[in-house]
């Protein structure tokens, strides 16, 4: 099976499973959404997700797309009424999911975990895109129990939806996820924490920095309960190699051990330059050009126009709103060889330009 044909049937209209049903009705595959809500189920389905229409018959695949706690459940609902069906989910954790279905006796062959590595601070069936897993890993957490049938469909879906399968056995997944997802949640909520109560003239000196590190900490806190304690143990490991590493890094400020320090920022770096670069490629080595631009209609598509006239791709942009103008900066991430003949240009065009 190279294709799905269809229907699809999506259980959970939040985010991620309207998500889906966007991006599968947009390749003209007949889909399906539920909901425990009626009203989600609608609104995902206005949108174009799908059919509210509960009477499905043999849908060739089932996505379950429900909260954690109720993912183990729903599988086995799934498996139970559609005896012919490949039924995945999208859950965050797997080890914990499959053993909860284990016990409940049921036959798995025809159950393939997967989790598509892509989302939003926001949820709800109003921030779900239909472009929202275009070139995004997705794991496909199948294993030897798994009927080959099966795994296929579950990676033609992958493929419908634009994403780019990754095979992962369960554990391996968890820890995965532990470290690049479960663990950045954290620590940016106890960051994030710290300005919970913060005095509105410390606030006011905030900037693209805390922005930035704090942007996850804004997720659904009753989500993330369920993600996290799901993932408790390989996320517990983790986070004690954290605590040791805040302790060393406080006794060298304490010691005023500059040389501790700076290994320590070091290893930061070395940590960021690891991640994969654009597209899971080769990191490209980049500088930040920093435009002054006027917070008006039309003023950063004329910055784009420029860039684009100097022949230049952007590989990352942010903004930053001045606090007490209408104005912003604008931080274009591009190629290092780049930068001088982009400041130029921009330059030239009457464009105020920083490094």
């Amino acid at each position: 099976m190279d294709e799905l044909t269809g229907p699809v049937l999506i259980v959970g209209a939040g985010l991620i499973g309207t998500s889906i049903g966007l991006a599968l009705a947009q390749r003209g595959i007949a889909t399906y959404v539920r909901d425990a809500d009626d009203t989600t189920a609608r609104i995902a389905a206005s949108r174009g997700a799908g059919s509210t229409n509960r009477s499905v018959v043999d849908p060739e695949l089932v996505v379950v797309a429900v909260p954690p706690v109720a993912l183990a459940s729903q599988i086995a609902a799934a498996l139970a009424e559609f005896p012919e069906a490949t039924v995945t989910d999208v859950g965050s954790v797997k080890a914990q999911l499959l053993e909860e279905l284990r016990l409940s006796g049921m036959r798995l062959d025809r159950y393939v975990g997967s989790h598509p590595m892509a989302g939003s601070e926001r949820s709800g069936p109003l921030a779900a895109r239909a472009d929202l897993f275009e070139g995004r890993a997705w794991a496909v957490v199948a294993r030897a129990d798994c009927d080959p049938e099966a795994v296929r469909a579950q990676q033609a879906l992958v493929l419908a939806c634009g994403a780019v399968a990754v095979p992962m056995a369960p554990e391996e997944h968890d820890r995965a996820v532990a470290l690049i997802s479960h663990l950045p949640h954290v620590a940016a909520a106890l960051v994030a924490q710290q300005l919970a109560d913060a005095p509105q003239s410390h606030l006011a000196l905030s900037g693209s920095g805390v922005r930035d590190v704090t942007r996850i900490a804004a997720g659904d806190p009753l989500l993330w309960e369920q993600i996290l304690l799901g993932n408790a143990e390989a996320l517990r490991g983790m986070l004690e190699q954290l605590r040791g590493a805040l302790d060393a890094l406080i006794s060298s400020l304490a010691e005023g051990d500059g040389a501790a320090l700076r290994r320590y920022l070091a290893l930061g770096a070395a940590g960021a330059a690891a991640i994969p670069g654009k597209h899971g490629g080769v990191t490209v080595s980049t500088e930040t050009v920093v435009v002054a631009v006027p917070d008006t209609p039309g003023a950063l598509a004329n910055l784009f126009g420029a860039v684009s006239g100097a022949g230049v791709n952007i590989e990352d942009v942010r903004i930053d709103h001045d606090t007490g103008r209408p104005a912003g900066h604008v931080e274009l991430v591009v190629a290092s060889e780049l930068v001088e003949a982009l400041m130029a240009t921009l330059a030239g065009a009457g464009w105020h330009v920083e490094r």
